[in-house]
């Protein structure tokens, strides 16, 4: 079955919620590529390939038990490109670091080609999501050493 850009939006909002079993990874293109444009020190900007994204999610899936998740929205445009849909994915509850309420959103630009994202471009602020993960010191660490 080949996905739509749409649909390969709301799994990416499910994936964001919790998953039900699904892999980020598994819905990008042997070759395709995560962007983060706004990627702070000690971040890729790139990850290029399934392989690659599989990895760097992995590696950080115990990040996910920093939040109770309560709510996640997302809202999705089309482009005047049929293969390119943007999507606001908004995530609220309660963070474990901060000990109170959060709200995380990031803007994705998502190129899909035959049922597979080839391109997915993550807008978020760098910034809130070190508040919420508490690595703070660690930016500002980085930031200092470049």
């Amino acid at each position: 079955m080949v996905r739509s850009p749409r649909e390969i939006a709301e799994l990416t909002r499910r994936i964001v919620e919790g998953g039900d079993g699904l892999v980020f990874a598994d819905l990008f293109a042997e070759d395709g590529v995560m962007e983060y444009p706004f990627g702070i020190p000690g971040m890729p900007v790139a990850l290029e390939g399934r392989a690659a994204i599989r990895e760097w999610f992995s590696a950080r899936a115990e990040m996910r038990g920093l939040f109770d998740m309560k709510e996640v929205t997302s809202t999705v445009w089309e482009t005047g490109d049929p293969e390119v849909v943007i999507t606001e994915i908004v995530h609220r509850g309660h963070s474990r670091v901060l000990d109170g309420p959060y709200e995380m959103r990031a803007l994705g630009i998502i190129r899909v080609r035959n049922g597979e994202i080839v391109h997915y471009r993550d807008f978020m602020n760098p910034l809130s999501l070190a508040q919420l993960t508490g690595r703070i010191p660690d930016l500002v660490a980085a930031l200092n050493a470049a």
